[in-house]
């Protein structure tokens, strides 16, 4: 994961970027940091440049696309990995997402949470077509194999829609917590309503302290796949 913050005209800025190595690739978790790392800077620049953060998400899933390719090896074996990216300003937040990671709206009462991204993966378009229930999807021993991915190759964000990075906006409707996780959280308490009653209402005040909670829970949980938590609290914290 990666994590910073840009002062701007309208206040404090955050940036968060989460990759989830995809373990059937070579070198997983080193294509998950090369595509987090690159991807916060582009960011960031662009907050503080005052530009268009949907052109600029894009632009850090190239930078992230480019530092794993630079992971190739001589017998030309791909890395990849999942990737979710959150720019939250103070009335508004983009999000940029491959794969299977996840954001999160978590509110009180926990009934207004939402789940703000759609898994690419089987169990995610089974879900999205209406092919099965979540439950239905999920227990499919294909449920996380990925539809899309940031991986090395040219095509994965060519012209083909069904490979581009999804860029979408959410306006937090008042005080909360965004969430940005890995799989390794959310397989086990996958509804947003559940992950705000974990997390809330500590978060608001010890964000650190409620994503480590968080980690926890995971942990005890089973633990049985990579655990990252982000939480970004709103109103976001005015000071850096």
């Amino acid at each position: 994961m990666a994590l910073g913050s840009a002062p701007t005209p309208d206040g404090l800025m955050v940036v968060a970027v989460v990759c989830d190595g995809v373990s059937s690739s070579p070198r997983p978790d080193e294509a998950a940091q090369a595509a987090a790392q690159a991807a916060l800077p582009v960011l960031l620049a662009a907050a503080r440049a005052g530009g268009d953060m949907v052109e600029a998400s894009r632009a850090a899933v190239l930078a992230g696309r480019e530092s794993v390719a630079g992971l190739r090896e001589p017998a030309n074996e791909r890395s990849a990995t999942t990737f979710v990216s959150a720019v939250a300003a103070r009335s508004d937040v983009t999000l940029c997402w491959l794969g299977d990671s996840r954001a999160y709206w978590l509110a009180q009462p926990a009934s207004e949470s939402l789940q703000l991204t759609r898994d690419d993966s089987v169990a995610g378009g089974m879900i999205e077509a209406g092919l099965a229930t979540e439950e239905a999807a999920m227990a499919s021993p294909h449920a996380h194999v990925l539809t899309r991915w940031l991986g090395a190759e040219a095509a994965d964000l060519g012209g083909d829609p069904a490979r581009a990075p999804h860029v979408e906006h959410y306006s937090p409707p008042g005080i909360g917590v965004l969430l940005v996780c890995s799989d390794g959280l959310w397989n086990y308490l996958p509804e947003a309503g559940d992950l705000a009653a974990l997390a809330l209402p500590k978060a608001m005040t010890d964000p650190l302290g409620a994503a480590v909670d968080m980690v926890q829970f995971a942990v005890d949980s089973g633990g049985a796949d990579n655990i990252t938590v982000v939480l970004i609290p709103y109103p976001a914290p005015e000071a850096a």
